[in-house]
């Protein structure tokens, strides 16, 4: 039997034994611009509990720099070192993997910017690998050229799953929306997604926090890919209701958080 938390509470006083927060933004945060009721006082007490929190991220139409510049503009001050993006998560993926190989990349400029940084080799021509993430720069002759290194059968990586991107006016589509044009044309969905609910990512996170899976959680508003990211790869799963998912929705899922909340101002008084 399906026992669904009780929203609120910890009753084993789980978030005591946790040192990382790993925080999805939009959703969890905030909502476009404008923090969540006690998002501020959360991560604040974080701190003060001489814990440490990230913000994780699916996203990899944009770079660290880009978060640092919006939370900025918000008045939160952090480096990038706070900042993890499937971006740099697929990065670290090729070079434990493909070290050297030649990378087709479907990207926009940041991402292509971020790849060449990091030291891999791009290649539109000859490559050895295919990576598609979210190109917000995508056109046609570039859907052409990404379905032909695919059909011919290349190693096909993706940044993440997501079909759809929240905007402050709906969604757009996402990376998964290009994963389905491609297997639309070239027969084959990608065989390895480095995003949340992915372990890469997370686990990816834990090395650059130095922290274990049982220190670690994965905070988020989505069932199928924030908690999905923490409970099928053995971190702590917490959802939070101030964004996407409803109580409902967690009660039908086959993703079962550990803990739930109304918000992260509700686990404050956890810590």
């Amino acid at each position: 039997m399906r026992i669904v938390p009780e929203i609120n509470k910890d009753v084993n006083s789980r978030l005591r034994e946790i040192t990382c927060f790993a925080l999805d933004m939009d959703g969890t945060i905030y909502l476009g611009e404008q923090w969540i009721d006690g998002a501020r006082e959360f991560l604040a007490a974080v701190e003060k509990a001489g814990k440490q929190y990230i913000f994780l991220t699916n996203n990899s139409s944009k770079g660290p720099g880009n978060y640092v510049e919006k939370l900025a503009r918000m008045g939160l001050f952090v480096d990038s070192g706070r900042i993890v993006t499937s971006g740099q998560a697929t990065i670290d993926y090729l070079k434990r993997n493909h070290p050297g190989k030649r990378v087709f990349l479907l990207g926009n400029e940041l991402l292509t910017r971020e790849f060449e940084e990091e030291g891999i080799v791009l290649d539109d021509v000859n490559p050895e690998v295919v990576v598609t993430g979210f190109d917000t720069s995508l056109t046609y002759a570039k859907m052409c050229k990404v379905c032909d290194f695919v059909r011919s059968g290349l190693p096909y990586i993706a940044t993440h799953p997501d079909y759809n991107c929240p905007t402050e006016t709906g969604f757009i589509p996402d990376a998964g929306a290009i994963h389905a044009f491609i297997h639309a044309s070239a027969f084959r969905y990608p065989d390895h997604v480095i995003g949340k609910p992915s372990g890469d990512i997370m686990d990816y996170l834990a090395r650059r926090a130095g922290v274990t899976k049982k220190q670690t959680a994965m905070v988020g508003d989505r069932l199928y890919t924030d908690v999905a990211a923490g409970v099928n790869n053995g971190y702590t799963g917490i959802l939070v209701l101030s964004g996407e998912a409803t109580m409902q929705d967690a009660e039908k899922s086959d993703v079962m958080p550990d803990l739930i909340f109304d918000s992260v101002k509700e686990m404050t008084r956890y810590l």
